[in-house]
């Protein structure tokens, strides 16, 4: 007796039959194994590494933020790294960020390795509207002395209140930063692009393109880790997004849990992919020791 996908074939049954039962049920849409549609535009979304306000608890608008740590750096350069060994974005039109300084930093270090080659893409396109939550007058305060000055607002009560005056609520905050991605989705059709954003911006399309209404979703959900890559397919024909791959930060140091400081790093940190010792993608760039992609 012959085996076959889902079970065993009876003695004398046609192999061919389960078979084409198998493709029958997935036109029908029962199973979806099948490439991406033509004229699909995919946007992967990188949330920047980490930052001096990430680690110092400050509020990082303009004001607050100041760029990477150091091990935010690291972070980049393994994900730059893994970018340039397999090649995943390497058919990317268009690189963008957001106008603060730790998603900026972000695009620049991976802009060698995103697109076709190490300047084929121009200058980062950086946009406001991909910004995180604009915090208005708590910018650059630490959190214990926003809560102290203004207080948390209970966003899961209302989702309308602002932050701080002159500040965002967040349901403001989901509209705006996902109708910012769902622009420049519609700006390039049928392409990969790639945006170097926030936390906020990333669970805000989760919020929006998977249709979690405001009765289930709460603020703060999902973990977004830094220098992780989320990706979303735009499928013409059935107009909705898809989720390809959510937090993928495969190679990526993380500081551990409760850690401070430059060696409060998990194992491994710092060694590059596979451990070989090589210089990384970044550092061969900058000293010439780059040749031609394979």
């Amino acid at each position: 007796m012959s085996e076959a996908v889902g079970g065993a074939v009876a003695e004398g049954e046609d192999e061919s039959d389960e078979f084409s039962e198998l493709d029958a049920r997935a036109e029908a849409g029962v199973l979806r194994i099948f490439p991406p549609e033509e004229g699909a535009t995919r946007i992967v979304l990188v949330r920047h590494g980490e930052a001096e306000c990430n680690l110092n608890h400050v509020i990082g608008g303009p004001k607050g933020c100041t760029g990477l740590t150091g091990l935010g750096r690291v972070q980049v350069a393994a994900l730059a790294d893994r970018l340039y060994e397999s090649g995943e974005l390497r058919q990317a039109t268009a690189l963008y960020s957001s106008v603060l300084p730790r998603a900026i930093e972000t695009a620049e270090r991976l802009r060698p390795v995103v697109g076709p080659g190490p300047t084929a893409l121009g200058p980062v396109r950086e946009r406001c509207d991909l910004c995180e939550l604009h915090p208005g007058d708590c910018d650059g305060m630490e959190w214990s002395e926003m809560v102290k000055t203004f207080s948390v607002p209970d966003w899961d009560a209302d989702p309308t209140a602002p932050i701080a005056p002159g500040g965002e609520s967040w349901a403001g905050f989901v509209e705006r930063a996902s109708g910012a991605v769902r622009r420049i989705v519609g700006d390039h059709p049928g392409e990969l692009v790639v945006a170097a954003v926030h936390a906020g911006v990333i669970e805000a399309t989760m919020i929006a393109f998977l249709g979690v209404s405001p009765e289930v979703y709460r603020r703060g959900w999902v973990r977004i880790v830094h220098a992780s890559m989320t990706e979303w397919e735009w499928v013409p024909s059935e107009d909705r997004f898809v989720l390809l791959r959510f937090n993928d930060s495969a190679g990526v140091p993380r500081r551990t849990e409760g850690g401070s400081g430059s060696g409060a790093l998990e194992v491994g940190a710092g060694k590059g992919l596979g451990g070989t010792g090589k210089p990384g993608i970044l550092d061969r760039l900058t000293q010439g020791l780059l040749g031609d992609r394979r």
